[in-house]
């Protein structure tokens, strides 16, 4: 008999793995993806120190688009660029989440280095 796969489960094994490779520090923070079904979330952290020091979603008020789709994960990805440097970041370590780099998290992506990131 075949079973289903769990879906999640599978993002969440991805996520662990990936994350054994990939930490952020002071100099060179993480940044971190998370979607739902609603919304798009980023944050930008240092693992040594274990703090968050910048994040956006398509919560904050700057964002127009509600939704988790394209539109608003460029909006996001400009969002978190412009908070990142203003905090003086300017260069991140990009986690994915264990999503495939493509369509929401391709355009988060772009919109952030097209912001002024580096990664």
């Amino acid at each position: 008999m075949v079973k289903k796969t769990d879906r999640k489960m599978e993002r969440t094994r991805r996520h662990i793995r990936v994350r054994r490779k990939i930490s952020g520090t002071a100099e060179r923070p993480r940044l971190c993806v998370y979607r739902s079904n609603s919304n798009i979330y980023v944050q930008v952290i240092d693992d040594v120190a274990g703090k968050t020091l910048a994040q956006a979603s398509t919560l904050d008020k700057e964002i127009k688009t509600k939704h988790s789709n394209k539109a608003a994960a460029k909006e996001v990805g400009a969002l978190i660029a412009k908070r990142a440097m203003e905090k003086n970041i300017k260069s991140v370590v990009f986690d994915r989440g264990g999503y495939i780099y493509h369509g929401v998290v391709k355009e988060l992506a772009e919109a952030a280095r097209e912001g002024g990131l580096v990664f």
